[in-house]
């Protein structure tokens, strides 16, 4: 283990799949894991114990935090990701943070000129990126094989109603259950970023009425709702990301390209499969290819790890990272840095402005000019009352509902014997 890079995971719930790729990983090793629920740490030791090594773990961030580590992923709630992120940055360790980059537009400068000031990495794990038929297509895309696109879809359709108990607990003031309609937008939005490499410049949101299914289990908007981003590239693409607690099962992972050349898009229905077609020398005369991708970059490493999870997108977030921090061609190209992060993350922020104010297009700055900072530097508007202050928001544009103690209670014996939600809970 001498010379691998030093790893901790703060968060062993999502954080369990980054653990089993640092157990077996030829350049890092896992040193350190904290979490406030006590059965996760007794995993983390049982798979300590599979792999032979020596792995902390704390209930507590503060002791976690004063471990020697060279790295941490932030795999905790969502909404926290930055808050910690920036605090680990600044003691000199790298960052890979889970989804969501930041809760705020404030959050999201802070993030930037952190990372910028320390000259340490952040990258993003936002693993559909890597997921199969999207990486695929951005090698295609890269090169050139469908011209420039003109327009593409992303789809995230993910019914939480069920897995409501073991996603929030029965606690009342879980930040998912103060989600609003865009905010969890990056699994629809990043792939097509990065994909075409296109940065967005403007955004109009949308969100569908609310099901009251996700309401009576304690959710006041958020996922029981879809979110819809209608946003404009920087070349004038138009790009259309849908995500949220429709109902459908099994769920939807879908994205389509469209380009002067011709297109691109996954299979609805067999997420292992890719369809290009690319027109020929005459007009509206091309050739269809479709086709299961086999992996292009670190084939042998993702084959044998034992994390095959979203088609191998989690061993990629994980390995690009680490990549770069090595400073290697690879973790360079395809790590996501904190720019193209929170590009895909204040999408879905200011998406929500745009409903709240009636759907009106709002500008997405580019905050990799230090001019456009000024204006959003103390901006924490949002639906957290811990972080929004005077500036609170509603959760949906349709009000907030009242949700009675007992639809808390219910979800949370649901979660303590182990059970999912068969139905929502009803007042006797």
């Amino acid at each position: 283990m001498a010379g691998k890079l030093k790893i901790g995971v703060f968060g062993a719930h999502r954080g369990m799949t980054m653990m089993r790729v640092l157990a077996n990983h030829p350049d890092a090793v896992l040193v350190a894991v904290c979490d406030k629920y006590v059965p996760l740490l007794d995993k983390t030791r049982e798979l300590a114990a599979k792999y032979g090594l020596d792995v902390a773990c704390y209930e507590r961030f503060d002791d976690f935090f004063e471990h020697d580590m060279d790295a941490v992923v932030c795999a905790n709630y969502a909404n926290e990701h930055s808050v910690f992120g920036v605090k680990l940055l600044r003691s000199g360790r790298h960052i890979l943070s889970e989804v969501l980059p930041c809760e705020t537009m404030a959050q999201a400068v802070e993030l930037i000129e952190t990372v910028e000031e320390t000259g340490l990495v952040y990258a993003y794990a936002e693993n559909y990126c890597y997921m199969r038929h999207a990486f695929e297509m951005q090698h295609r895309y890269e090169a050139g094989e469908i011209g420039e696109v003109t327009y593409c879809e992303g789809e995230y359709v993910h019914d939480c109603s069920s897995i409501w108990p073991q996603i929030t607990y029965g606690e009342p003031d879980h930040w998912r259950n103060r989600l609003y309609s865009t905010y969890y937008c990056t699994h629809s939005i990043g792939p097509m970023m990065t994909i075409t490499g296109r940065r967005p410049v403007q955004v109009v949101g949308f969100e569908t009425p609310v099901q009251k299914d996700i309401v009576m289990l304690g959710g006041q908007g958020g996922l029981a709702c879809g979110g819809l981003e209608i946003i404009t590239f920087d070349n004038g693409a138009i790009a259309k990301s849908i995500h949220g607690g429709l109902k459908r099962e099994p769920g939807s992972v879908y994205y389509e390209i469209y380009g002067t050349k011709g297109m691109m898009e996954s299979d609805r229905f067999d997420s292992s499969k890719v369809h290009v077609y690319k027109e020929s020398d005459k007009l509206c005369v091309g050739e269809f290819e479709h086709y299961e991708p086999k992996p292009r970059v670190a084939a042998e490493l993702v084959s044998s790890s034992a994390v095959q999870g979203h088609f191998g997108s989690d061993f990629y977030a994980t390995h690009f990272f680490i990549q770069k921090i090595l400073g290697r061609e690879e973790g360079h190209k395809y790590s996501i840095d904190v720019y193209k992060a929170v590009d895909m993350g204040i999408c879905g922020i200011l998406a929500y402005r745009s409903i709240l104010a009636g759907n009106v297009p709002i500008k997405v700055p580019n905050f990799r000019n230090k001019d456009e900072r000024d204006a959003y530097r103390n901006d924490n508007a949002c639906t957290n009352p811990a972080i929004a202050g005077d500036v609170l928001l509603p959760c949906t544009s349709q009000g907030e509902f009242e949700i009675p103690p007992e639809a808390y209670e219910y979800v949370r014996n649901l979660w303590l014997e182990g059970k999912y939600a068969e139905k929502p809970y009803r007042a006797e």
